[in-house]
């Protein structure tokens, strides 16, 4: 499968750090956030990887290059208007080539190992979505994961959606090149029982304030 890495936000909640640089260049044990997700990627053979971008993009590219210098082969889709998580994935079918693709938000820190992940049969699910315990900031949950595997709109408990799954491209037919969140799109996959889930007990963590990168940075500079 090939992979996509989410990296258009504009990373409002990390000023005044994101003034001149994408959230997904900020650094940590010294590499960039984004540079960790290529490596993870890397590691699991996952190696043909599209970046979408928007604030501040052209340093993203200009950063990462083609991708040879990590082990990979990068392309980029930017968006000179941000199209949001399915619009960004929407205008980049084209480039992602398989049916079935991995999606992984490009300013979360994991050691999720991606060679788990799996192709899917539509019939069977259009969505398969890595959930996590939920956070102090975030203690409401997204989705509920039933005892068969299958994500819920409603359920408890409910855990939080990673920001990594594996998609089929048939979740988004029908659906124009425009900005257009995901969860809506889930949640209709959801009510047909075509939605997977599989619960993540390491370590994964949304870094969304500087505070949290300064204690990521600390933590993986001491080994």
């Amino acid at each position: 499968m090939k992979a996509m890495i989410l990296a258009a936000g504009l990373g409002k909640r990390m000023l005044p750090l994101t003034q001149a640089l994408p959230k997904p260049l900020l650094r940590a044990g010294g590499r960039s956030l984004i540079e960790w997700q290529i490596l993870r990627l890397q590691k699991a053979h996952v190696t043909d990887i599209v970046i979408n971008h928007h604030h501040l993009g052209s340093q993203i590219e200009s950063a990462l290059g083609d991708g040879s210098e990590l082990g990979v082969h990068i392309r980029y889709s930017p968006e000179p208007e941000r199209l949001e998580t399915a619009g960004g994935i929407i205008r980049a079918l084209p480039m992602l080539g398989d049916d079935s693709f991995i999606i992984v938000n490009g300013d979360v820190w994991t050691d999720f190992d991606f060679a788990g992940l799996q192709p899917l049969e539509p019939d069977q699910a259009l969505a398969h979505l890595v959930m996590v315990p939920n956070t102090a900031h975030h203690p409401e949950g997204d989705y509920y994961l039933d005892n068969t595997g299958r994500l819920r709109e409603i359920g408890a408990p409910r855990l939080t959606y990673s920001g990594i799954s594996v998609l089929h491209r048939a979740l988004f037919d029908g659906y124009p090149d425009q900005y257009q969140p995901l969860a809506p799109l889930l949640v209709s996959a959801m009510r047909r029982n075509l939605v997977r889930g599989e619960r993540h007990d390491g370590d994964w963590q949304d870094i969304g304030t500087p505070q949290k990168l300064r204690e990521l940075d600390a933590r993986l500079l001491r080994g």
